[in-house]
């Protein structure tokens, strides 16, 4: 069969914008790294992944991929192996660490100097009183009324006259 007898004819098709969008943005796609594949439209026609970070991580995939294809060839396993004898030549050849000298004196810093810079001049101390013990229920029921709708003075009191210790 010969040519068709308008080589335009095809451009004739195109002009009439059947099977053309009227919008000039591609359509929105898949991400195509596994775990992302949210929508996105693409700025490149042949985008596949929407973010910087996606394509890192596919082309960190791809590296992956590429090795244990390498890995499983004849050439790849030589070549693992090797690497593996040398390892265990070089632990085999190490020289062994050398031992802690023990006859040296064990460093001791004198409790004295070393918590001067913490301790509270005498002078504070005095002023600081312990006061007398207050027990546990002094502490939880502190701010409660003694029952529900009584007055503040009303019920037993609990201990008033003592405070609580700070630490400081």
């Amino acid at each position: 069969m010969g040519p068709p007898e308008s080589p335009t004819r095809h451009r004739e098709k195109q002009a009439t914008g059947r099977g053309k969008r009227g919008t000039g943005r591609p359509r929105t796609r898949r991400c195509l790294l596994k775990g992302c594949e949210q929508h996105f439209h693409p700025r490149q026609p042949r985008q596949r992944y929407c973010s910087q970070g996606c394509r890192a991580e596919a082309r960190k995939w791809s590296r992956w991929k590429a090795q244990q294809r390498y890995r499983d060839t004849l050439a790849g396993q030589q070549k693992r192996n090797g690497q593996s004898r040398r390892y265990r030549e070089r632990v085999k050849n190490r020289k062994p660490p050398e031992a802690e000298a023990v006859n040296e004196g064990a460093r001791v810093i004198t409790p004295e100097h070393f918590f001067r810079a913490h301790l509270r001049p005498a002078g504070v101390l005095r002023a600081i009183r312990t006061p007398a013990a207050k027990s546990f229920a002094a502490l939880l029921f502190a701010g409660l009324p003694a029952s529900t709708g009584a007055s503040r003075g009303a019920g037993a009191a609990l201990e008033t006259g003592t405070h609580l210790i700070r630490a400081y």
